[in-house]
């Protein structure tokens, strides 16, 4: 016989009057760190904050962690090596325990040309993630939207979400804006910047049901995809597709999409995205059906942003700096990646570096001038819209991340993220600036 189910207590619950602007927050968390955005650049922030013993709350707009490095199905980390032939490591840190974790298991690859990227299956990634967290004693915070910050002078006291269980007051010693779009110090009234142009994100999304021991050389599908972009309706006249060896999967990068910080043309250009994704299976099928004959889409990722909105910092990065290879009293991060820059509808700009080439990025400029106690991290640092393009990938952002954390935790609970000394940081993080 079924066990008849037992009623449940019900009580009412009636609110006095309907929530205002102005009404306390109904949940209030107080941490040491707290970090905006759980990216590649959060995430770094977030694990070596714990790693120093400090009580962090990693919170995110999305209803999961990872970013855009989980949920746009970016498929590649990029900027952790330098360039062939050596290919040396130039970031350490997280991914010193990421890359073993997923390669055990086989969701990871790697890729090798004029430098080294890595491929990963964006699942595993996921849960890795999670369970870095959870292992960190890191508190977390998701489907959170920033609505206010409380600022006394140069100090950032608190931030204030937006859920769907009530507002949520997080008040910190320190703060870490890893939002991508500058979210925090651009709630804080801190001064931001926007590109003087449009620059295109990308909507990716990971097919299934290949047979990639037919698929073309990179050259090939990029040519077919400039003769044949009109017949297809095709906006961007190149693309990129990363195949995962033995699965049969590719995840491919060959959309170009608007970045708009108006929420409904944000929504708009979602939708955009995924029209123009379904045009390119459609021209995949057709011109290359020995490959991508029987492909079905697996998943189409959130919209992958590039570059939007960032801070105005002490120091802002420049494209010559990077050309130079400009060595920074205060580096924090170092990557060879090229200068990548999407800011046509058609194309992008991709220009390499040699063997030797490498570039930094220096710790003023990650902080805003009038801020003690807030640090941005990841694609929302300061820079030329150039620079910015060339150091926003994943490797030198988690070594942005890592940094941050460091120059918190040197700073104090009371002191400002301006007087850290940069042989004390370098100190911490010799392995992301030094070989």
């Amino acid at each position: 016989m079924p066990h008849p189910l037992t009623p449940l207590p019900v009580h009412a619950v009636i609110r006095d009057a309907p929530l205002r602007a102005g009404d306390p927050a109904e949940h209030a968390v107080t941490a040491d760190v707290c970090i905006v955005g759980s990216g590649i650049a959060g995430l770094s922030a977030a694990v070596e904050s714990a790693r120093l013993g400090r009580d962090v709350v990693l919170v995110d707009a999305a209803p999961v962690l990872g970013g855009q490095m989980v949920n746009s199905l970016i498929g590649l980390f990029c900027g952790v090596y330098g360039n062939g032939p050596e290919f040396r490591q130039l970031t350490h840190g997280l991914f010193d325990s990421l890359f073993p974790d997923l390669e055990a298991g086989g969701d990871l690859f790697r890729r090798t040309g004029h430098t080294l990227t890595v491929g990963y299956d964006e699942v595993r990634l996921g849960r890795w993630v999670e369970d870095t967290v959870r292992a960190h004693g890191i508190r977390v915070l998701t489907n959170a939207t920033l609505t206010g910050v409380e600022r006394d002078g140069d100090r950032v006291l608190g931030a204030r979400f937006a859920t769907r269980y009530g507002a949520v007051d997080v008040t910190a010693a320190g703060f870490v804006d890893a939002s991508g779009d500058a979210a925090l110090a651009w709630a804080a009234g801190l001064e931001c910047r926007l590109p003087d142009r449009e620059i295109y994100g990308s909507q990716q999304l990971v097919v299934e049901h290949l047979d990639t021991g037919a698929a073309p050389e990179p050259g090939e599908l990029a040519a077919r995809v400039a003769a044949k972009a009109d017949q297809y309706g095709l906006l961007r006249r190149d693309g990129l597709a990363f195949y995962f060896p033995g699965r049969d999967t590719a995840v491919l990068n060959m959309t170009h999409i608007e970045a708009p910080l108006d929420p409904i043309a944000a929504a708009e250009a979602q939708l955009e995205g995924k029209a123009q994704a379904d045009r390119v299976v459609e021209f995949l099928r057709a011109e290359f059906p020995e490959v991508f004959g029987k492909a079905t889409v697996r998943s189409y990722g959130l919209p992958g942003r590039r570059q939007t909105r960032w801070i105005a910092a002490v120091h802002q990065l420049t494209v010559d700096e990077v050309r130079a290879g400009t060595r920074f009293d205060d580096a924090v991060a170092r990557t060879a990646w090229p200068i990548e820059l999407h800011d046509s509808p058609d194309g992008y700009v991709w220009e390499t570096f040699d063997a030797d080439h490498l570039h930094y990025v220096p710790l003023r400029s990650m902080l805003p001038p009038a801020a003690s106690n807030l640090v941005a991290a990841g694609r929302c640092i300061d820079g030329d819209a150039a620079a910015l393009s060339s150091v926003r990938v994943m490797g030198p952002c988690a070594a942005m991340g890592h940094a941050a954390a460091h120059a918190l935790d040197l700073a104090g609970p009371q002191g400002s993220l301006h007087d850290v000394p940069a042989d004390a940081l370098t100190d911490r993080i010799r392995e992301n600036v030094e070989d």
